[in-house]
């Protein structure tokens, strides 16, 4: 199997078995977003516990690439202090916008990386990145900030 049928592959299995769909309860911030170029929509929803450690939770509708975008970044941030998901956003969009030429790093993308290819596709890349703009900006509704000392919820 190739490298490309495997990213496939990883595509469609987030599309089929999302992770992290479904609202979360008393969200601390909200972000509808829609592509308008091809109907896409997602609804991100955040909120952090006593801890700072960030929840997610999502819905939405649209074609296979935005919808498993969707799920890769919820599965990926889940738990996670807003620092380190921060820093997993940012080479998300690296990625995105490396045209293909990026060499994505499996051990900050995790299920991610499958995503190169979408990279090579101007048109797609905007489903790809959807759910991760909600989610910096229901971030930003919630007050969680990130700082160099960590994230700080206002």
């Amino acid at each position: 199997m190739n490298v490309e049928s495997m990213y496939q592959e990883i595509i469609l299995d987030h599309y089929k078995n999302p992770r992290g769909r479904g609202a979360i309860s008393d969200p601390a911030g909200e972000s509808h977003q829609v592509n308008p170029t091809c109907g896409d929509e997602v609804t991100v929803q955040v909120t952090t516990d006593d801890s700072g450690h960030l929840h997610v939770g999502y819905e939405g509708q649209g074609c296979s690439i935005s919808q498993a975008s969707a799920s890769v970044m919820a599965e990926m941030v889940e738990g996670l202090d807003p620092t380190e998901a921060d820093a997993i956003r940012a080479a998300f969009l690296d990625l995105m916008h490396s045209k293909g030429a990026a060499e994505p790093d499996e051990d900050v993308l995790g299920d991610g990386i499958a995503f190169a290819g979408v990279a090579k596709y101007p048109a797609r890349i905007k489903c790809a990145l959807l759910p991760w703009m909600a989610l910096q900006d229901a971030e930003a509704k919630a007050g969680i900030t990130v700082t160099d000392e960590g994230a700080d919820r206002r």
